[in-house]
């Protein structure tokens, strides 16, 4: 069974998230040598990508080749009976996506346009040690872990705990994130990555008090950083820096991971860790034959007639 390029394209994720309320609509297509699906759902007058805010990336099921892109563009066709409108994102490109999901639904006579809507952050390890990551770091960043490091001890545990899961819980609650509409989900998730040894859940703590939490997973040589957060009371221990250092050295010497993969969002300390920014797409799709879909095609050459027609 081919592996999942990401944990955001698993059936076990997409179960997650159906048993969380978002009602699946999986369209598939098929020959004798290949299969293609797009996992969407119906929401907000449209079909949708089938994912949330805890997702990284979203985009075709589907394997390399001809046949697939006959079939993809079967399936943009076979929706056309379905809704007059399919918008989808964040779509990366880097390996392709956005460009294959653009041309089906531009072949099967879709309207499409296609805008950058999301940043990716990621570090591309290329062979080094910690050490010399590190070493590359901003003279800040190696100054503060130098200074502040022996205030907290770190915990990195491969297997799901309990106590520790409750303690990023608590920190979370604490910190600068915004309240999430379903911790359960990301727990149920973190439960079964802890099972299957593929989550790597961190806690610093200073004189036995946790004061930041990370929680990670790791698998086809990709780190991914799933969540952080740490207590703003206690922001002058810089835990956070702490915790993150430790994690980089034991996702690289201890993993041997190719890739660390930030997530999605711009804010300014990504960079700090990171080296490459990878783009995010929407494509927005309007049938052009089905009249629900004109007020948004008025909009839309509207707003690309709006810079023309304002220079004098």
């Amino acid at each position: 069974m081919e592996r999942a390029p990401s944990p955001f394209e698993r059936p076990e994720w997409f179960a997650l998230l159906a048993e969380s309320g978002i009602r699946p609509f999986i369209a598939l297509a098929e020959d004798s040598e290949a299969k293609a699906a797009l996992a969407l759902t119906r929401t907000n007058g449209r079909l949708e990508p089938l994912r949330n805010w805890y997702s990284f990336t979203w985009r075709q099921l589907a394997p390399e080749g001809s046949r697939a892109e006959r079939l993809l563009a079967g399936l943009a066709r076979d929706l056309r009976r379905q809704a007059h409108r399919v918008t989808l994102w964040p779509v990366p490109d880097e390996d392709g996506s956005a460009t294959r999901l653009e041309r089906a639904f531009r072949e099967a006579g879709w309207l499409v346009t296609r805008e950058q809507c999301d940043h990716n952050h990621v570090l591309e390890v290329n062979g080094r040690t910690f050490a010399e990551y590190w070493a590359s770091r901003p003279g800040r960043m190696r100054t503060t872990l130098k200074r502040k490091a022996k205030k907290v001890e770190v915990t990195i545990r491969e297997r799901f705990d309990a106590a520790d899961w409750e303690a990023y819980e608590a920190i979370y609650a604490e910190s600068w994130k915004p309240e999430e509409g379903t911790p359960d989900l990301l727990r149920r998730f973190a439960e079964a990555e802890g099972e299957a040894g593929r989550i790597r859940l961190a806690v610093a703590r200073h004189e036995g008090e946790p004061v930041a939490a990370q929680f990670w997973t790791v698998e086809n040589g990709t780190a991914y950083i799933h969540k952080l957060a740490h207590l703003e009371s206690r922001r002058e221990l810089s835990a956070g820096t702490t915790l993150t250092a430790a994690l980089f050295e034991h996702v690289i010497d201890r993993d041997g991971v190719a890739l660390v993969d930030f997530g999605t969002g711009n804010d300014g300390y990504k960079a700090d860790w990171m080296e490459i920014v990878r783009p995010r797409f929407r494509l927005d799709c309007l049938d052009p034959m089905q009249p629900r879909a004109w007020p948004a095609l008025a909009k839309r050459f509207a707003r690309r007639l709006a810079p023309a027609t304002g220079r004098g």
